[in-house]
C-alpha cells in the first residue's frame, strides 16, 4: 500500500486533536506555507492542514528554500488562531521543535534529534527538520499564525550541494520509516504543546527548558525571548533562575544582544534564550 498522506488516512489517527476536520492533501503544490497563508486570509478555521507530496517552491527561514523530493518526506503546514500576542510566535516555534522531537522518539527511542535555535532539527549535526512559523498580527495580538515543518524522511540522496549538510530519518536508521505514522504522530504531538501553551500558566517557561535540554546550540546558557522591547522601557529580565529589572539600552528582535541596565547595577547582554518582559506585562500573564 502506498505511503500516501492521504486524509482519509490521517484522520482517524487524529481523532482529539484540532486537526481532524480540514485535512488538505495535494501531490504536488508550490508551497504548503504559502497556500495555508492565502487561505487563513481568506478565513479558513484553525486546525487546517495542509500536506503535499511534493512541493516545487518550498520555502525555509529567510530566503531559504527547502528541496521536497516526491513522496519521500513531510511537507505540511497548518493554521493556528491563537489568543495570544505576536511576541508567542518564537515561542510556538520552540513549542514545535519539540514535537518533531517527540514524534521522532515515539517511533524510535533511540534517535535523539539536536533541536538548534530556534527552529531545525539536527541528526549527528546534519539537518533534517526546518520549521517556518509565519503570521498575521496587529500590534497586540496575531490574528492567525502559518506553522509549516519540513521533515526529510525516506530521502537517500540530496542534491550535492546539499549533501555535506542534510540527511533523512532513514539515511540515519537504515531502514524505511512510516511517513503516515510519523506525520499523525507529529500533529498529535504538536497538538499537545499547542493546548498546554494555551492552557497551563507555566507552558512558556516549561517550552524554554525542554528546548534548552534537547539543544545542544543552547544547552547551559541563557535563552531568552525578545518581547520587542522598546529602547528605554523598563523592562525585567529573567533567565530560568534568577529575574532582575532594568532599563533597556539595546535591542534586536530575536536574535541578541539584548542590554539592560538592571536592578543590581550591572549592565547584560542578553543572548539567545533569555526573556525579555516589558513591565507593563502583567505578572504571571501568558506570553
Amino acid at each position: 500500500m502506498p505511503d500516501l498522506l492521504m486524509p482519509d488516512v490521517l484522520a482517524p489517527l487524529l481523532k482529539g486533536t484540532i486537526f481532524t476536520e480540514h485535512i488538505h492533501h495535494y501531490h504536488k503544490i508550490g508551497s504548503t506555507n504559502t497556500t495555508a497563508m492565502e487561505a487563513a486570509a481568506a478565513g479558513a478555521p484553525e486546525g487546517t492542514v495542509f500536506i503535499a507530496e511534493q512541493q516545487s517552491a518550498g520555502r525555509g527561514r529567510g530566503a531559504n528554500t527547502w528541496h521536497s523530493e516526491q513522496s519521500t518526506g513531510i511537507y505540511c503546514s497548518v493554521i493556528l488562531r491563537p489568543a495570544l500576542p505576536p511576541s508567542a510566535v518564537l515561542v510556538l516555534t520552540l513549542a514545535t521543535g519539540l514535537a518533531v522531537h517527540a514524534a521522532v522518539q515515539q517511533i524510535d527511542l533511540h534517535l535523539t534529534p539536536d533541536l538548534k535555535w530556534p527552529n531545525d532539527g539536527l541528526l549527528h549535526g546534519k539537518k533534517f527538520c526546518g520549521i517556518l512559523t509565519e503570521m498575521n498580527a496587529e500590534a497586540t495580538r496575531v490574528r492567525y499564525i502559518v506553522v509549516g515543518i519540513g521533515i526529510n524522511v525516506n530521502h537517500t540522496t540530496f542534491p550535492e550541494e546539499l549533501r555535506p549538510i542534510a540527511t533523512s530519518l532513514r539515511l540515519m536508521t537504515g531502514a524505511e520509516w512510516s511517513r503516515v505514522e510519523l506525520c499523525a504522530a507529529l500533529l498529535k504531538s504538536l497538538d499537545r504543546e499547542y493546548q498546554s501553551l494555551l492552557k497551563q500558566p507555566d507552558a512558556h517557561g516549561s517550552i524554554l527548558s525542554r528546548f534548552q535540554e534537547r539543544s545542544s546550540s543552547v544547552r547551559g546558557k541563557d535563552v531568552y525571548i525578545d518581547l520587542d522591547v522598546v529602547l528605554g522601557d523598563e523592562c525585567k529580565v529573567q533567565n530560568f533562575a534568577t529575574l532582575y529589572r532594568g532599563l533597556t539600552v539595546g535591542n534586536r528582535v530575536f536574535i541578541g544582544p539584548h542590554v539592560c541596565f538592571t536592578n543590581d547595577r550591572y549592565p547584560r547582554a542578553v543572548s539567545p534564550g533569555w526573556q525579555v518582559v516589558p513591565t507593563f506585562v502583567e505578572e504571571g500573564a501568558s506570553i
